[in-house]
């Protein structure tokens, strides 16, 4: 009935739409996935012939805490005005369309293979409680729990954000990272998981990946 009264339109052409899509299979395959080469550790794309794993010159002098970060697309105005009107407009639909995105990279990267051999669970970052009771949901958990769906992974509320900061816009990465130490707890379900995990590790799912700050910290405290 709802259909019928507020038809549902592809968020980016607006054509009209079924089966509880947001995105049309046109504009699905356009938006631009992540291809070789790109960094082996942050993920960044690369134009060109690169023969090889590499390390972007971001990456070269950095140690994260954080294995490799895999983002699903590159850049694009088109995947950033989603994650925008998902995180902002609070269209939480959405979070279907970027979550399939994000599970994507599992069949296209073979480093997470072992994620789905060894049912990694998928931790989201989490939000300051009074963040969350402003937006009233999530963006990374909800991009995590349609993962989830998708790959057969379970989703764990693992980390909690202890104390709020201050935004991270116009920081550099060392003012990030400066401004996140700390930040990250255990909850119950996560310090429970850990303790009866015999090997293995997680995914950290983000909406968003700038300069890898906010995902080293919570891999710091997962690993601590």
């Amino acid at each position: 009935v709802l259909d019928l009264l507020y038809p549902p339109a592809c968020a980016l052409c607006g054509v009209n739409l079924s089966h509880g899509r947001a995105l049309c299979d046109d504009c699905d395959a356009d938006l631009p996935r992540l291809e070789k080469p790109f960094c082996e550790t942050c993920g960044e794309a690369f134009p060109g012939i690169i023969d090889g794993p590499f390390a972007c010159p971001n990456c070269q002098d950095l140690k994260f805490a954080f294995e490799f970060a895999r983002p699903a697309t590159v850049r694009d105005d088109r995947t950033l005005d989603l994650i925008h009107r998902l995180k902002y407009g609070r269209e939480i639909h959405l979070a279907r369309e970027l979550g399939h995105l994000a599970s994507e990279s599992f069949a296209a990267d073979e480093r997470l293979a072992p994620a789905l051999d060894g049912g990694w669970p998928l931790v989201p970052v989490p939000l300051h409680r009074k963040r969350l009771r402003h937006r009233h949901f999530n963006q990374a958990e909800e991009i995590a729990r349609v993962a989830s769906k998708h790959t057969g992974l379970p989703m764990l509320k693992a980390l909690r954000r202890s104390r709020q900061t201050e935004t991270q816009t116009r920081l550099g990465r060392k003012q990030r990272m400066a401004n996140l130490r700390g930040v990250f707890s255990l909850t119950r379900s996560g310090r429970k998981w850990l303790d009866g995990a015999s090997a293995g590790g997680v995914v950290i799912v983000d909406d968003v990946l700038t300069t890898g700050s906010t995902v080293n910290e919570c891999a710091r405290t997962l690993r601590a």
